[in-house]
């Protein structure tokens, strides 16, 4: 299912798999035209170009696994009406498919992280720990969309208004240092501004602020409780819903 799933993305597509490597490409050098350079967004900012990058592939990543995995479960309804599978794999993925994207992805910014001067450090090991974080959230909300679409279709309008707010409320095009020191450690009770900034902190510069350095100890809490409740309650959710999917698609 991961293999079919990837290879029908690109299937009618000139370039194929070449765009899971050009859509962030391209999509990064328009924004560091304009917020590099027209709006100084990286000013103070070492290594911004990586910086920007970093972020811009990890967001891709959770926009992409929730809002395929959104529509997973609708979009196999012939398979779940003539197959008894486990209804959590279609979901499942559909999340492995754009962990596949997110692999390739994260082989360019190491690259351009090495001609960029990256100074690693052995924080570069922490790496697994934050894309497994990342990972979980992104599934678990994949997983009560999911369930939530079969029923609602305007739950697909709703997330797609929410995604745009919450790439705003993300700290992807800016440093968190233009925010008063008092303010920032607010932007963390958002789980991908935490993501975001720790997957910086430990792969591209020690300058970034994280919910660690910037917030009293238990704050860093607070992020990781909201993944903690979304996957109880998107499990329990999903679980309590898919016995009724193929009637419902």
């Amino acid at each position: 299912m991961v293999g079919a799933d990837f290879k029908v993305r690109y299937q009618s597509s000139v370039l194929g798999y070449m765009w899971s490597v050009l859509r962030p490409l391209l999509m990064f050098v328009i924004l560091y035209i304009v917020f590099a350079y027209i709006f100084d967004a990286g000013k103070g900012v070492p290594h911004f170009p990586v910086y920007l990058l970093l972020g811009i592939v990890v967001w891709n990543f959770f926009s992409e696994a929730t809002v395929i995995g959104m529509s997973a479960v609708v979009g196999k309804g012939d398979l779940i009406r003539k197959i008894a599978i486990p209804r959590y794999l279609i979901v499942l993925s559909s999340s492995a498919s754009a962990l596949i994207n997110l692999g390739i992805n994260l082989g360019v910014v190491f690259v351009f992280a090495v001609f960029n001067g990256v100074d690693f450090t052995w924080r570069i090991a922490l790496v697994p720990l934050v894309l497994l974080e990342l990972f979980a959230f992104s599934t678990a909300l994949a997983f009560l969309l999911s369930a939530l679409y079969v029923k609602f279709r305007d739950v697909t309008y709703i997330w797609e208004v929410g995604l745009q707010a919450a790439f705003y409320a993300t700290p992807i095009l800016y440093s968190l240092t233009i925010v008063t020191e008092h303010l920032q450690k607010y932007f963390f009770i958002n789980p991908m501004a935490q993501i975001v900034q720790d997957m910086r902190y430990v792969a591209v510069t020690q300058s970034t602020v994280t919910v660690w350095n910037s917030a009293p100890l238990w704050f860093a809490a607070i992020p990781l409780a909201i993944i903690g409740v979304v996957i109880v309650i998107s499990q329990a959710y999903f679980r309590n819903q898919a016995k009724w999917f193929a009637e419902n698609i």
